[in-house]
């Protein structure tokens, strides 16, 4: 009988150690997606790489305009060279057209590797200012809201304003929703 006395207390006292662990969780969710696209930084971000991906769009257009010209002169001279020549100068257009999409290709890379260059110190800046409110108000965990177009964060009572929190650490401001219009029949 004392055993199972002593069994018992020992389960009642994890299940007390269990519940005073579970009432320090403190879970908080925020959009990091909103929180990048309000920092001022991203106005400039954008203009810059629109201005990059121009620079690219111009020479991968100059090197195709080029092409196609050598594709017609060829198409015009054709007839009168010999096959030989023909063949070297098809051979040519070919590793000049794989020329341009593997030009692409890079210019992709290239972009994709300046929008990250660009982006990294605001992702940074908003990722401190994540840590230090979670840190700031006792959050043990902190979600995205989505990722992309999959959400993470799948239910969560509205009275979390973690996002609006780090907004304020940010010193960046919330866009106002537009009212809603008022219903009168």
């Amino acid at each position: 009988m004392m055993k199972i006395k002593v069994v018992l207390s020992a389960i009642a006292l994890m299940c007390v150690g269990f519940v005073a662990q579970a009432q320090e969780l403190k879970i908080g969710y925020t959009n990091v997606e909103l929180l990048m696209d309000l920092m001022p930084e991203m106005e400039q971000i954008a203009a810059d790489i629109q201005d990059y991906q121009a620079q690219l769009q111009t020479n991968i257009q100059t090197k195709a305009t080029d092409f196609q010209k050598k594709v017609q002169a060829y198409q015009q001279a054709a007839q009168t060279m010999t096959e030989d020549a023909r063949m070297a100068k098809e051979q040519e257009l070919q590793k000049l057209q794989q020329d341009i999409q593997k030009f692409e290709q890079d210019a992709q890379t290239s972009y994709q590797r300046k929008l990250q260059e660009l982006l990294a110190p605001v992702q940074q800046k908003v990722f401190n200012a994540i840590n230090a409110v979670a840190a700031e108000h006792n959050y043990t965990h902190i979600f995205a809201e989505s990722a992309g177009n999959s959400p993470i964060l799948l239910y969560t009572k509205e009275e979390d304003k973690f996002t609006e929190l780090v907004v304020a650490k940010l010193g960046i401001k919330l866009p106002t929703p537009p009212a809603a219009p008022s219903g009168g029949n």
